[in-house]
């Protein structure tokens, strides 16, 4: 049957995934809806489904550039079980080109090619995830959030949310897939794959990020701290993970090597970035970040700040990062070093992947169109895939200081799936992965039942943080009228510098407080300044400078100001509710 556009192709809710072993598929998922009722044949094409789309010009046989994987499954190759999860994140085709790990489910098609014809509703299986959390084994297992597969097809990376008090947080971990055919505990008890040998990616016997001894502050750059894991490398040897920050309020990629620990900062542009895949030689990382937008600079543009504020602020400001649902990231390909300073001074951000349009209504490059997680790279290193959304309202129009645009796609769609292909590069000659080792050796081995990490709060006092080339920092860390907790920081710098080219002065102090689980209240006030190699200043407005975010909503309201400025050039915070 010839699948022809009509109301089964109204969708929504398109999310990108990654290449099929072929580079000329790529997996997404979507909702279908205006199908007929059955018995009509095209009552399949509704709901939630997974699809591959043909990148190389040509159709499948039926004439179409893609194929609905996962429509007309039949009702016993495939399950549902009350706290599932309702779409299929960041679908990822594993490397046999028959699987694909679809939010927490893995679609198979037997011993067929998922792009191939012997590939039929009637061979498909949906097989959930599950995570064992129970001593007993009982129950449907934990909730489980931002899959990421590694390259052997055997292991992943999730998360898990964890609340703690007033304040909500989150853990990494590393574990296994193991197929069981028959479980006999737990549910669903259906065929499913268990995920085994799961490690936590935290080090409980490694130092802390900032410790104390006396009256001396340390920070130590080869803590791990994964605040969230957002995938594993390309050759399958470290995590990828969003830590805590390296300088004041940049929010970065880190990588923690899964067998020595060794931590590398994969990012470090005062712009914010989680969205990270690398090539399947290790060579090359693509990124989705907010450089184009300098929506973060009022916060982070000012270098070499250490984080000590950031002991508070993190969530909140990381949260800056989007409008609601309008994102603000355009994709940038870097080397395996990251963005940097060369020995001249000169720096080195990478190349904006989709840089070459005039910014028109619908282009390339149009700012209205912003990159969601995750752009993935083929196997063979020559094409890149993204998926973008256009700002739409509420988080335009309105109170909202941004017009809405109109949308130039076909049907007036608002989601767009994007291929790069990058002409001038040669393709790799890549080979299936041989299985790494369960075990990390400096996570926590999980045993179900047992609590989150406590994590210990650095005590309140007064300390001095030696700048590791020049100067020091004087640090109050301030409790709480019921001291129950430290709530503010307070810093004064002298000629502070930890890498040479970056030198502080001046007073700055946070408050933060948390009328909910997910909201944080922050008081600051700042008058810092710069020099070395460039002239830097960050100061709040008289009275200072106080905003509000939540966590999952990311709608920015503030008092007062913040500026910072850089060698002559002035970045402002963004309008409230923007």
């Amino acid at each position: 049957m010839k699948q022809k556009v009509d109301a089964r192709r109204a969708l929504s809710g398109l999310l990108g995934g990654n290449f099929l072993p072929d580079g000329k598929h790529v997996t997404a998922s979507l909702t279908y809806a205006g199908a007929p009722a059955a018995p009509d044949p095209a009552s399949i094409y509704t709901g939630l489904q997974l699809i591959i789309v043909k990148t190389d010009g040509t159709l499948f046989p039926n004439g179409d550039p893609w194929k609905c994987i996962t429509c007309g499954v039949p009702a016993d190759q495939q399950v549902s079980f009350k706290g599932s999860a309702t779409d299929y994140q960041y679908p990822q085709a594993f490397s046999d080109g028959i699987r694909v790990l679809a939010g927490v489910w893995i679609i198979d098609c037997g011993t067929a090619q998922l792009a191939s014809a012997e590939c039929t509703p009637d061979k498909v299986h949906i097989y959930p995830l599950r995570w064992n959390i129970t001593p007993d084994g009982s129950g449907a297992g934990g909730t489980i959030r931002e899959l990421r597969k590694h390259p052997d097809d055997v292991h992943i990376s999730f998360n898990a949310l964890s609340i703690s008090g007033a304040t909500i947080g989150q853990y990494g971990y590393f574990a296994r897939l193991q197929f069981n055919p028959t479980p006999t505990t737990g549910t669903p008890l259906t065929p499913r794959y268990d995920l085994v040998n799961v490690t936590g990616l935290y080090a409980p016997n490694g130092p802390p990020t900032i410790s104390v001894d006396g009256n001396k502050l340390s920070i130590n750059s080869q803590a791990i701290s994964v605040g969230e894991a957002r995938g594993l490398s390309g050759l399958g040897h470290q995590v990828d993970y969003i830590g805590f920050p390296a300088e004041s309020c940049n929010i970065d990629i880190f990588g923690a090597n899964l067998a020595t620990g060794e931590v590398v900062r994969v990012t470090s542009d005062p712009e914010y970035v989680d969205p990270v895949d690398t090539s399947s030689d290790g060579n090359w990382i693509v990124i989705m970040d907010t450089t184009t937008s300098n929506r973060m600079m009022f916060l982070a543009g000012m270098r070499g700040i250490p984080p000590l504020i950031d002991t508070l602020i993190t969530g909140a400001v990381s949260s800056v990062r989007n409008n609601g649902l309008r994102r603000f990231f355009q994709p940038w390909i870097i080397d395996r070093y990251g963005d940097r300073y060369s020995a001249y001074g000169r720096y080195y951000e990478g190349q904006q992947l989709n840089a070459a349009g005039d910014g028109s209504p619908g282009s390339v490059n149009d700012p209205y169109w912003n990159g969601m997680a995750d752009p993935r790279w083929s196997l063979d290193g020559t094409h890149i895939v993204y998926f973008q959304t256009l700002t739409v309202a509420p988080d335009c129009g309105g109170a909202n200081p941004l017009p809405c645009p109109n949308s130039t796609e076909p049907g007036g769609r608002t989601i767009r799936l994007m291929l790069a292909t990058l002409t001038s590069r040669k393709p790799l000659q890549w080979k299936p992965m041989p299985p790494v080792s369960d075990i990390v050796p400096w996570g926590q081995p999980y045993v179900p039942g047992s609590p989150n990490p406590v994590v210990a709060p650095l005590p309140a006092g007064n300390y001095t943080l030696d700048g590791k080339v020049s100067g020091h920092a004087e640090v109050a860390f301030l409790e709480n009228s019921a001291e129950t907790a430290v709530n503010a920081v307070a810093v004064t710098y002298y000629n502070y510098s930890d890498n040479g080219i970056n030198f502080i002065s001046g007073t700055e102090k946070v408050t933060a407080t948390y009328p909910n689980v997910t909201l944080t209240h922050i008081d600051w006030y700042s008058d810092l300044h710069g020099t070395g190699i460039s002239h830097s200043s960050k100061i709040t407005g008289p009275g200072g400078f106080h905003f509000e975010i939540d966590v999952i909503n990311n709608k920015f309201y503030a008092n007062g100001t913040l500026t910072t400025t850089v060698d002559g050039v002035v970045y402002k915070q963004p309008a409230n509710g923007s």
